[in-house]
């Protein structure tokens, strides 16, 4: 094992944080809670491996020489993590589906009466020889 905190602090140090984010987004990529899009699980989950398999190189495989040493590294798993994070918390806030209702008509308040039976009939007027004297 090549962790020795006394004699090389940032290499070792580095192996375990790399690890820690490896198993952070892995977990993250598995565990579907359902804010992330499948996209962003494989994403997650591939990155996690990438970093935790590396971590184990170095701390298990590695015989020393030059390392690459990614600041970087440390930027990813944070915005990933803030982006489940943000994910969750939209999700939070998004109000429950409500089911289905079908629209009601609006209901007249007199009955229904037809074109004919709503105009009043004309006045009849007394025909022109009928008129009584």
């Amino acid at each position: 094992m090549n962790l020795d905190f006394s004699a090389e602090p940032l290499f070792s140090w580095y192996v375990v944080l790399l690890c820690i984010s490896g198993v952070a987004m892995v977990a993250i990529g598995a565990v579907n809670f359902g804010a992330l899009s499948i996209g962003w699980r494989i994403f997650n989950a591939v990155a996690g491996i990438g970093f935790l398999g590396y971590g184990i190189y170095l701390g298990f495989i590695f015989e020393g020489g030059e390392y690459l040493l990614f600041f970087k590294a440390f930027i990813l798993p944070g915005v990933l993590i803030f982006n489940f994070v943000r994910s969750l918390a939209s999700r939070g806030n998004t109000p429950a589906p409500q089911p289905f209702q079908p629209a009601q008509a609006d209901v007249p308040a007199q009955p229904f009466q037809s074109d004919a039976a709503a105009q009043p009939a004309p006045a009849q007027q007394p025909a022109p020889g009928n008129q009584a004297g």
